[in-house]
């Protein structure tokens, strides 16, 4: 397998790029506008085609970019089903197989931070979104968000898999990069341990955060596949600005 995580600084998003070297085709797993010419670079170097995009969620913290990839690499846009996007070229479907030459992503539908989120199982990893961070989750006050889902998603589903399965998420703000689901079990201070599911809910329910600084952009944004909406203040066009010289990860 050709693997490699990159990082994308904006909004602390880890981007995975994911090769097949039989056939010579690539996929990247929520790649971010900002860094789309780094990332494609990152394809290319390796004499690699980008085939497709794939999104684990409908993002409030960044906008994708899965279409503008598509209109220079003319990769394939892959997402949830349950979202219906019209802007996807393939709906992903809970337990069935996305498969790009040797390279087979298991769907797992995880709601709870929204009510289609998905993680991905391969290869003896989880690429996990934002429903399992590293000792932490995303939150479930928004965008259908359930800590109920959330919970019976991560202990149920993900949990499931092997103590030594890997962990890798779709953001770190310390810039960790890796877990494991048994240092998950253990560790993680929200879903780890004995915490139980009354206790998980009222957790969430209570962390009154601050409103996403980005969601009124990124969501309507994302439902277009990666269109950076009209009216985005200056002190947030980094969002949707090429980053130069971004060769983290």
């Amino acid at each position: 397998m050709i693997f490699k995580q990159l990082f994308e600084p904006v909004s602390s998003t880890y981007t995975y790029r994911i090769g097949c070297g039989e056939t010579g085709q690539a996929l990247l797993i929520d790649p971010v506008l900002p860094t789309w010419e780094r990332d494609l670079g990152e394809v290319d170097k390796l004499g690699l085609k980008l085939a497709f995009t794939v999104e684990t969620h409908i993002h409030a913290d960044h906008i994708t970019s899965a279409k503008k990839l598509k209109e220079v690499a003319g990769s394939r846009i892959a997402g949830p089903a349950l979202d219906a996007l019209p802007c996807t070229d393939i709906g992903i479907v809970d337990g069935t197989p996305f498969r790009m030459g040797s390279v087979e992503l298991t769907p797992i539908h995880t709601p709870g931070h929204t009510n289609n989120h998905f993680a991905y199982a391969h290869a003896g990893r989880l690429y996990t979104g934002d429903a399992l961070l590293i000792e932490g989750c995303g939150r479930t006050d928004f965008q259908s968000g359930d800590a109920a889902a959330l919970y019976r998603s991560v202990r149920g589903k993900l949990f499931a898999y092997d103590d030594d399965t890997l962990v890798y998420p779709a953001h770190d703000y310390e810039q960790r990069r890796i877990s494991t689901i048994g240092q998950e079990k253990a560790r993680n201070p929200r879903l780890g341990g004995e915490r139980t599911l009354e206790d998980f809910v009222a957790l969430m329910n209570g962390l009154q955060l601050a409103y996403p600084r980005f969601i009124d952009y990124a969501v309507p944004g994302n439902r277009d596949c990666g269109t950076c909406p009209p009216g985005v203040p200056e002190h947030l066009q980094q969002y949707c600005a090429q980053i130069a010289e971004s060769r983290q990860g």
